[in-house]
């Protein structure tokens, strides 16, 4: 294992309270961004990354525990960590394992990117929901399977903060948990805004996503050190492109 695997696993262990994903989640690099490491044939990434990321769904949602989380927010660490395609992907197979409602929630005002995964537009979402009235499946597009849908951005702003912080934001959060069975929200980069904080009090917990050999240990130390400040709960954390420099079968087994 690296160094920066355990640094930031030691991280997240002593400085937050991890109660469902322990220890850190792995994703292999995928075969698009064109990193994997040699030992990986190319099929393997995407399928390891698939199967994390249901263990994943499985311990953060299916648990048996009564009181598992519903509304969950996903945050990077840094811009560029892989945040909002981590967040597609556990919505879509969040969707395909249960019976009930998802809906995944693009609350990265600042630079969306969840319609590119699903091949719809961002226009009429959540900014729209905020500054009108009306019930919030409205502003909701299904983007299948039958129980999956997207809450997009909606209308450009630059009023993020504001909006955020808003009591309308509140009762909009509160009517999606009453509305759907779960509920997944992309926020920007921890190490960017404070937004993660502001949305932090209204959901049931934050899994925050690190880029393996590029999230800075110091860096990670702070950001958790802020958000049990402002008594955000940390469910776990994700090491995004991680590579195996020997064959997956074998690490496994280390």
């Amino acid at each position: 294992m690296s160094r920066n695997f355990d640094l930031m696993q030691q991280t997240l262990s002593e400085k937050a309270e991890v109660a469902t994903l322990t220890p850190l989640t792995t994703l292999p690099v995928s075969q698009s961004n064109g990193k994997a490491a040699k030992s990986v044939s190319a099929s393997e990434p995407d399928k390891l990354a698939r199967e994390e990321m249901t263990r994943l769904v499985q311990q953060l949602f299916l648990g048996a525990e009564a009181d598992s989380p519903r509304v969950v927010m996903f945050a990077g660490m840094d811009t560029g960590n892989g945040c909002s395609q981590i967040c597609s992907e556990v919505a879509r197979i969040l969707a395909s394992n249960t019976n009930g409602t998802v809906c995944l929630v693009d609350a990265n005002l600042r630079a969306p990117a969840l319609p590119e995964f699903f091949g719809v537009s961002n226009h009429f979402g959540l900014t729209d929901a905020l500054a009108q009235e009306g019930a919030i499946r409205k502003y909701a597009k299904s983007v299948g399977p039958d129980n999956l849908w997207l809450l997009s951005c909606g209308g450009s702003t630059n009023d993020f903060s504001r909006l955020l912080n808003s009591e309308q934001m509140k009762a909009r959060v509160m009517e999606l948990r009453k509305e759907f069975d779960y509920v997944i929200v992309d926020v920007p980069a921890l190490n960017e805004s404070a937004d993660a904080i502001a949305l932090g009090q209204q959901v049931d917990g934050l899994v925050v996503v690190l880029e393996a050999n590029s999230t800075r240990r110091e860096a990670a130390s702070k950001v958790v050190e802020n958000l049990r400040a402002a008594k955000i709960r940390i469910l776990g954390a994700v090491l995004n492109k991680r590579t195996f420099p020997i064959p997956e079968a074998l690490y496994q087994q280390l």
